[in-house]
């Protein structure tokens, strides 16, 4: 079985011999690849709607591995149960709705060693989430296909988050450059891909700072004064975004 590039970022993620829940499991593509690769040995494939659940159910049958993958129905986590297992996937939503499954289902976090997560939108409320309740993000990728870009955000359970989290969020200055990567910047960011920043991370915060500068013109056609300061508000906004990503394409050459 061949999986998106997506859906294979995930599958690179999971830990060798893991057993996991892919929340929100679609087609149930994710579970089955994994045990057919030997990356993980049990899964869960969750899924809330019938029409989905069906079509994972038909596609754990087909791959005969309905012994070792159980297709569930219910909303978020769920589907799991306390020390079930040792990795979640959560992929394809947005990022507020990630973090509401991840807080309404706390308890099933026990036991749990290893989030993998990939917001459609929203990242940073993803890793303001993980910074806040102590796992650590131990990795990012980012990736564009079928002309959207994604970002698969890791995160580990360890008794050194604390530590490791203030170094990865330290204000960053920028070489040769009035701005610096602050903690709310690397939030948005991202601190793993902004100290490596490839051409799908510049097209995406090229494509950022359009609609913002689309935003900031709507707002000018505006004559209230309210509205004249938003829009230089925006327009400081916009010239600081551009400062600071010309000058990590000069760091990256």
């Amino acid at each position: 079985m061949k999986l998106s590039a997506r859906l294979q970022q995930i599958c690179d993620q999971l830990p060798e011999g893991c057993r996991f829940a892919d929340i929100g499991s679609d087609h149930a593509l994710l579970p089955v690849a994994a045990l057919k690769k030997g990356k993980a040995v049990f899964a869960v494939a969750g899924e809330v709607n019938d029409g989905p659940l069906e079509a994972a159910k038909r596609q754990v049958h087909s791959s005969g591995l309905q012994e070792r993958i159980s297709v569930r129905k219910g909303n978020g986590l769920e589907v799991i149960a306390p020390g079930e297992v040792d990795v979640i996937t959560i992929a394809g939503m947005g990022g507020a709705l990630i973090v509401s499954i991840l807080s309404e289902g706390m308890s099933k976090l026990d036991g749990v060693e290893r989030l993998i997560l990939q917001p459609n939108v929203g990242e940073d409320l993803v890793r303001r989430w993980l910074l806040e309740q102590d796992w650590y993000l131990s990795s990012e990728s980012i990736l564009e296909e079928d002309g959207k870009i994604y970002e698969v955000l890791t995160a580990d359970r360890t008794g050194q988050a604390g530590d490791l989290n203030r170094q990865l969020y330290t204000d960053r200055p920028l070489p040769g450059c009035g701005q610096q990567l602050t903690k709310e910047r690397l939030l948005l960011m991202g601190p793993w891909l902004s100290e490596r920043p490839d051409a799908v991370f510049f097209d995406k915060w090229s494509s950022e700072i359009e609609k913002l500068e689309k935003v900031r013109r709507q707002i000018s056609k505006s004559e209230l004064e309210a509205s004249r300061i938003k829009a230089e508000e925006l327009g400081l906004q916009i010239e600081q975004w551009k400062e600071i990503l010309a000058c990590m394409q000069k760091d990256k050459l």
